[in-house]
């Protein structure tokens, strides 16, 4: 008899212990854990970022995903850092001095289906402050990365417990890449070393800062014209969004590893701010119900071209080819998302030529020099032409009214 009642505790205790693992944690969960002072920064290669590798591993396990990596849910990859700034990172077999070992998490959904869409965010960041950081203070700080891309986790993990029962025309592959903040390295290792038939992949979600949405629903969503079936697809869909398109399949994140694959791409963007790549990028300055909301937009593109087949994949101008060289800046952070006439400025840095210049946020530069500003291409021309110690005049909107001032360079 106590036999009897040892099995059936026992039954009990296993039944309870399923029924509490909790799988439908809330994106601030996940932002809040992988944006921890303990991940110290996340930085590739530290026990930070394995750390945080284990949480998302934990994760993809506690929702149902497959193991898709070298190693379980893993996919390891080693690499001198480079010294010269034109040089290519060396991927190596051989654990050496100096190497640095990154890892990429993959879990996957098998629907029996022909393609496989991949889903990714960029898990790693900067750590105390390493190449890249916009820091300026003398002690060091841990980058926590919120937006920076903890929020791109964070709605990818929301979009496996929308898709695990959901859109069987599609295999889902989900990974948290490692290496991007060092040059897009755990992408680039994928799909020189795919753990799939790549050539099966359909197309490629990039998430990298979504998680600051502002409050006129301005976001950015680059590659569509890496398909095209895009456009109208993101138009159908949209009923909350101002979008700002970008053709081009090229960019600074994990996206364009798979452009470069002839993997068509979309890459979602919510913008640029002051605390991009600081201390001061946490997870209280996020607005998550924006998340959310483009968690659920990109559900819905995903829905919408559930039964579409294989897309087709177009190649784009490489907008990044144009852009001018220069040798100075305002110290502004630009509105990258602003899509009226001039540049507007979304932030200031101490002790630069804005700030004595005395521009602010908010402003709209529409004139620099002799050169009319329009948008963020002609405002970086208009930025080539000057050299350290030149002086000229800088024009901006402030509030409807145009205001004059003395730059210096």
């Amino acid at each position: 008899m106590k036999s009897i009642y040892l099995l059936f505790f026992l039954a009990v205790f296993v039944s309870c212990k399923k029924e509490n693992q909790k799988t439908d944690i809330s994106i601030k969960e996940d932002v809040t854990v992988l944006s921890a002072d303990s991940y110290e920064g996340r930085e590739t290669g530290t026990k930070g970022e394995q750390e945080a590798a284990n949480y998302i591993s934990k994760r993809f396990k506690e929702m149902g995903l497959q193991p898709k990596g070298t190693d379980g849910f893993y996919q390891t990859f080693s690499f001198k850092p480079k010294t010269d700034p034109h040089s290519e990172v060396s991927f190596t077999t051989m654990k050496e001095d100096g190497t640095i070992t990154g890892t990429n998490v993959l879990g996957y959904i098998d629907n029996k289906a022909e393609n496989t869409i991949i889903i990714g965010a960029h898990y790693d960041h900067l750590g105390f402050g390493s190449e890249g950081s916009l820091y300026r203070g003398e002690e060091k700080a841990i980058h926590n990365g919120a937006d920076d891309n903890a929020s791109g986790v964070a709605v990818m993990l929301n979009l496996v417990n929308k898709l695990k029962d959901a859109n069987k025309g599609n295999n889902y592959l989900f990974m948290a890449f490692s290496g991007e903040e060092m040059g897009l390295l755990g992408s680039n290792y994928f799909v020189k070393n795919p753990t799939f038939d790549i050539t099966k992949a359909n197309y490629m979600i990039n998430m990298d800062m979504v998680g600051r949405l502002k409050a006129d629903s301005t976001l950015a969503v680059y590659g569509v014209g890496t398909s095209p079936r895009f456009k109208q697809t993101l138009t159908a869909n949209n009923n909350k969004f101002n979008l700002i398109e970008k053709e081009s399949g090229v960019g600074p994140s994990d996206h364009t590893s798979f452009y470069l694959n002839d993997i068509p791409v979309l890459h979602f963007f919510t913008g640029q701010h002051e605390d991009y790549h600081k201390p001061t990028d946490d997870f209280d300055k996020l607005n998550f119900e924006g998340m959310e909301s483009i968690s659920n937009y990109i559900f819905d593109i995903i829905s919408d071209l559930d039964k579409a087949g294989k897309l087709a994949f177009r190649k784009t101008k490489n907008e990044s080819e144009e852009v001018p060289r220069f040798k100075v800046g305002l110290g502004v952070i630009p509105d990258y998302l602003f899509d009226g006439k001039g540049m507007r400025i979304d932030g200031v840095s101490e002790d630069k030529p804005a700030q004595k210049a005395g521009l602010q946020k908010g402003d709209i530069v529409v004139k620099l020099g002799d050169s009319t500003i329009v948008d963020m291409m002609s405002y970086m021309r208009a930025l080539s032409v000057f050299e350290e110690g030149d002086q000229t005049k800088v024009i901006v909107n402030r509030n409807g009214k145009e205001i004059e001032a003395d730059l210096k360079f």
